[in-house]
């Protein structure tokens, strides 16, 4: 019999990068990249657990703009191109290094790897959110949503307008797409503020995930701290994040994700082939990128990048494994004290961003396909579970209001309003008001309900908090400040055009093609509440 839970919650989301207006964006390859090295390997992980008879269980959350992106046919079709290009690649690589036994084998390793992508993309149809799907229809992966852009919530709470529309939207996005409405909610970025929980009530959600000084903050204070949900006073419950299992796995100091055997991440054959041989798999401008092919790991700390060794799967993989086991090993250790203290059942709960696992630390879907396989096999301490299951089994616990927080620097905010990306804040607020003020418009024919429903969608795509974030962290910022403000001129356009009553068809339509997110939205969502 279990004395505990573990569950582990892996955030999918990107941001809306679509541009069908160029025949190339390098933007676009974040998609590309993910599909490749997160989404189709968890899923071949998933499968195999599967097959195998491992009943395993994990959350997920899966972003309206991620689920968009996943099941665009421009998208797909430029993926299919990219994944075609990789393919091509690894095979000259191992013609080309058939000299050097080690740089052919790590090429037959990719080669292998893009093949198994190419099985799974086609035997789906290049729809992965179908294949993610038939994982939750089977009870396995408890897929749970966000906000409709990823928008920063405590940053629009003087428009609840703007809040609910991030939620409204993105329940309503989620039942299209899963068949079901939503039970729970990826707060964007963990950030949470005081009254949040009554709009999610409102919208049918059951629970949410908030960093832990969310729950450890609460009033009353929480007898179990983060070890068990609280639930608020309109019986939402909050689940809060366990920093030392959290740690132990996204720290590249500290964590797993540093071993020395380990594949580094920031030495890529794009940038050190010879130009004229990889000029065909860079940017058609002749710039250079990451292509995903890497030869050498982390090798040891303090090494440049042109003393790193070569990479060897094999001994990658090894080590995989016995990180799972060491990680196994801590969580039986965590149950066991907690539930001596606690005389209950803890839950610990480990979230983490998915592109962790596969894109930044490669070895990471081999990290959860052993750990999974050992707490089914190898230990009967703790019991993996997914949030759904956790509230059925555990349907009472502690009343209590939490405090408002974030993740990311100092846990308040900060990270999304500060010196780099402030500037943003007055156009958001000034274009949320003028979209509550649309909202109470009633279309005179078509072409008007069009335009007030795109309005609607510029708005919430200039919300996504990923722009700020990208500003914060210094690096494609000219990407998104132009993504920031091509949304917020979007929107005035159609503002100025929807209250003098000309329409620029011609325009709409292009705009409708290029930020086709959200079909169904109705721009009537931004009514007073």
């Amino acid at each position: 019999m279990a004395i505990g839970y573990v569950a582990l919650v892996l955030h999918a989301h990107l941001p809306f990068v679509r541009h069908p207006e160029s025949d190339y964006v390098l933007e676009e390859e974040w998609l590309y990249e993910a599909i490749t090295e997160t989404y189709v390997p968890l899923l071949r992980v998933f499968e195999g657990l599967k097959q195998d008879g491992v009943d395993f269980k994990i959350t997920m959350s899966m972003t309206p703009p991620l689920v968009s992106m996943l099941r665009d046919p421009l998208l797909q079709e430029r993926y299919d191109a990219h994944l075609t290009k990789l393919e091509e690649l690894v095979e000259k690589e191992a013609e080309h290094n058939s000299h050097n036994g080690h740089i052919k084998y790590l090429a037959e390793h990719y080669a292998k790897e893009f093949s198994a992508t190419r099985e799974l993309w086609e035997r789906y149809q290049g729809d992965l959110v179908t294949a993610f799907k038939e994982f939750q229809d089977s009870n396995n992966v408890d897929i749970i949503t966000c906000g409709a852009t990823h928008g920063y919530l405590p940053l629009m709470k003087m428009y609840p307008q703007a809040v609910w529309a991030q939620i409204q939207v993105a329940c309503e996005h989620y039942e299209q797409n899963f068949g079901r409405p939503p039970r729970g909610i990826w707060l964007p970025e963990c950030a949470y503020y005081e009254g949040l929980e009554r709009m999610l009530a409102d919208a049918g959600l059951r629970y949410f995930l908030t960093d832990g000084h969310g729950i450890l903050y609460a009033r009353p204070r929480p007898r179990f701290g983060t070890y068990a949900p609280i639930f608020t006073e309109t019986g939402v419950a909050a689940f809060g994040r366990d920093h030392e299992s959290s740690q132990q796995v996204w720290s590249s100091e500290v964590g797993y994700p540093g071993a020395p055997e380990y594949r580094e991440f920031y030495k890529d054959l794009g940038w050190e082939a010879e130009y004229e041989y990889i000029k065909p798999y860079i940017m058609p401008n002749g710039q250079r990128k990451n292509t995903g092919i890497k030869y050498h790991k982390i090798t040891g700390r303090g090494l440049g990048l042109s003393d790193k060794a070569l990479y060897d799967p094999y001994w990658a993989r090894e080590k995989t494994a016995e990180h799972a086991s060491n990680f196994m090993f801590n969580r039986e250790r965590q149950v066991e004290h907690l539930h001596g203290i606690m005389g209950r059942q803890p839950i610990i709960v480990s979230p983490y961003d998915a592109e962790l696992f596969g894109h930044w630390w490669y070895e990471g879907p081999w990290f959860i396909d052993y750990l999974f396989r050992k707490s089914w096999f190898d230990q009967g301490t703790y019991q993996m579970t997914h949030f759904s299951d956790y509230m059925r089994a555990n349907p009472t616990q502690q009343v209590c209001r939490p405090s408002q927080s974030s993740w990311g620097y100092k846990g308040f905010h900060e990270y999304w309003l500060n010196e780099t990306n402030t500037w943003i804040y007055p156009h958001l607020h000034k274009t949320a008001e003028r979209m509550i003020e649309l909202s109470e418009r009633e279309p005179e024919d078509e072409l008007h309900w069009r335009a007030l429903n795109q309005a609607a969608r510029e708005l919430l795509l200039a919300q996504s908090s990923d722009w700020a974030f990208i500003m914060r962290t210094g690096t494609m910022v000219p990407y998104a400040v132009r993504r920031t403000r091509s949304h917020v001129m979007r929107f005035n356009k159609l503002y100025e055009d929807i209250k003098i009553g000309k329409i620029d068809s011609g325009w709409l339509e292009k705009v409708e093609y290029m930020d086709n997110i959200f079909p169904k939205i109705n721009y009537r969502t931004y009514r007073p509440l």
